[in-house]
């Protein structure tokens, strides 16, 4: 048998896949940094109602398995709009399956995205924030100028690990029929019975996706360290 006869006329299938796999993952980050900032400001703006909110938030997502979820959201979910819009004489209502990939995993890792905010806000030297309000810098600008440079500094190591563990949770989109990757890669080696071969294959390419992200996160990474010296006092 020619395996790379045979990989070769799957390879274009897995690689429309896998881009389908960045897309979902690209745009669910950008959501759930969104809603994980969010998140952030509201557990230390001091509100206790605010901080309840996204507190329980934060516990009951990260509790509760991602497939459960991805499963609520596309299936559930759309078994009540459909109920709903039914008692009101209205058209039944189609949850597209990337919406419901890229919305539930923004709302997982949103979650995971408001603690790592939380924490990185936390280890910003409030002693720089005072300095900056007494210079007379208006809030806006304490915001773009001082907090949010001096956040990412410490929450570079938590957003990688977020985004890489993102990126292996696109996986689950193929159990709402998405044809990302991981579900092309599975009908190919069904279709071929060579299931190990075409499985190393898409894991080959998250690595490589894996190993690209981790360059791009080496260079933000010297980029918000610098003039930081590791162990100065900065308080």
């Amino acid at each position: 048998m020619d395996y790379l006869t045979i990989i070769y006329q799957y390879m274009p299938r897995i690689l429309e896949g896998a881009w389908l796999t960045l897309e979902i993952a690209v745009f669910s980050v950008l959501f759930s940094i969104l809603i994980g900032v969010l998140g952030a400001l509201m557990r230390v703006s001091g509100s206790p109602v605010l901080n309840a909110i996204a507190a329980t938030y934060s516990s009951v997502v990260r509790s509760v398995p991602d497939i459960i979820w991805m499963l609520m959201v596309y299936f559930s979910a759309q078994i009540a709009l459909n109920s709903m819009t039914e008692a009101f004489g209205m058209g039944d209502i189609e949850i597209s399956p990337f919406g419901a990939g890229v919305f539930t995993l923004s709302f997982i890792f949103g979650a995971f995205f408001t603690e790592t905010f939380r924490g990185a806000i936390l280890a910003v030297p409030g002693g720089q924030i005072e300095a900056a309000y007494a210079y007379g810098m208006k809030p806006s600008a304490v915001i773009k100028r001082i907090t949010f440079p001096l956040m990412m500094r410490f929450a570079l190591p938590g957003v990688r690990n977020n985004w890489l563990v993102l990126t292996k949770a696109t996986a689950l989109v193929s159990i709402i029929g998405l044809d990302d990757m991981t579900r092309i890669a599975q009908q190919a080696g069904s279709a071929t019975h060579l299931s190990f071969l075409f499985n190393l294959l898409s894991a080959v390419l998250f690595l490589v996706i894996t190993a690209s992200s981790l360059q791009v996160f080496s260079w933000l990474d010297k980029r918000y360290q610098q003039g930081f010296v590791f162990g100065e006092d900065n308080a």
